[in-house]
């Protein structure tokens, strides 16, 4: 299966319903919209958004039942890109091939559309949503996002930033400021489709496992550039943290072996995490 290839195929509906959730650059204040739309338009590839269309997929349901947790996935995910970039966190002045919000406006715009992106993407979860299922995805974008969560792990991202830790140290990091996000991105999209308990569970594994190991790919792509402070590679080696990642990979493919066909796109979108080349 070509991965980018479906990304494409399922990102104009993302598109379509992220375009219908933000406000237009028109709209006052202008300043606040313009940042808030600057990095999700063109956006990056829609991987988390592609998660959960795949997962409402691998459990029977059409994937636009998860169109509302795929479109409030990415504006988390922005949210946080915008926050991480901030002269307070890395400090960078390009993302997705652009200025970084900070750069093209200021400081406390950008603080400020990352505020407003989080709270837009949970009113148009529950907005867009049955109230019962919807509420179960927005605990779980929730819990996914918080202290416990990609919040925390941020905060411990910086500890390590200047005073490196063991491997358990890295590991809980990618745990909660990557694996948390795509693991709500799955089981989210999974339960807008109507999954059962028992594949909600499986696939929350599956989720955490793919999410490592997509972050020590990364860890991988990223070997020889100045900040690698929380990264495994300076651990471990290069091929420990390829094996790493091949062996959290196996486990969670093993962990869906008795979905059917329907599931064979959150595979390759797993496998992907894994084998990218950027």
């Amino acid at each position: 299966m070509d991965v980018r290839a479906w990304l494409l195929e399922r990102r104009p509906a993302v598109d379509a319903m992220l375009q219908q959730w933000l406000p237009e650059t028109t709209t006052p204040p202008s300043s606040l919209h313009g940042a808030m739309r600057h990095l999700v338009f063109p956006g990056g590839k829609r991987f988390r958004p592609g998660l959960a269309l795949a997962a409402a997929e691998a459990v029977g349901g059409p994937h636009q039942a998860a169109l509302p947790m795929a479109a409030a996935v990415e504006l988390v995910h922005v949210y946080s890109l915008i926050h991480d970039d901030l002269p307070c966190m890395d400090d960078d002045h390009e993302r997705r091939g652009q200025p970084t919000v900070h750069v093209a406006w200021d400081e406390s715009t950008a603080v400020l559309a990352g505020d407003a992106l989080q709270s837009l993407a949970f009113e148009g979860l529950l907005r867009h949503t049955e109230p019962t299922l919807g509420a179960g995805a927005a605990l779980d974008l929730a819990t996914a996002i918080g202290a416990g969560g990609l919040v925390g792990g941020q905060v411990d991202d910086l500890v390590q930033s200047r005073e490196p830790g063991d491997e358990s140290f890295v590991l809980g990091i990618h745990q909660r400021k990557t694996a948390c996000l795509i693991e709500a991105s799955v089981v989210g999209g999974a339960r807008l489709a109507g999954a059962s308990l028992e594949w909600l569970s499986e696939l929350a594994c599956f989720g955490s496992e793919v999410g490592v190991a997509f972050q020590i790919a990364d860890d991988c792509l990223d070997e020889g550039e100045d900040d690698e402070s929380c990264s495994l590679v300076t651990l471990l080696g290069r091929e420990a943290c390829l094996d790493r990642a091949e062996s959290l990979l196996d486990s969670a493919l093993r962990r869906i072996e008795g979905m059917g066909e329907e599931a064979e796109p959150l595979r390759a979108l797993a496998r992907f995490s894994v084998g990218r080349d950027a």
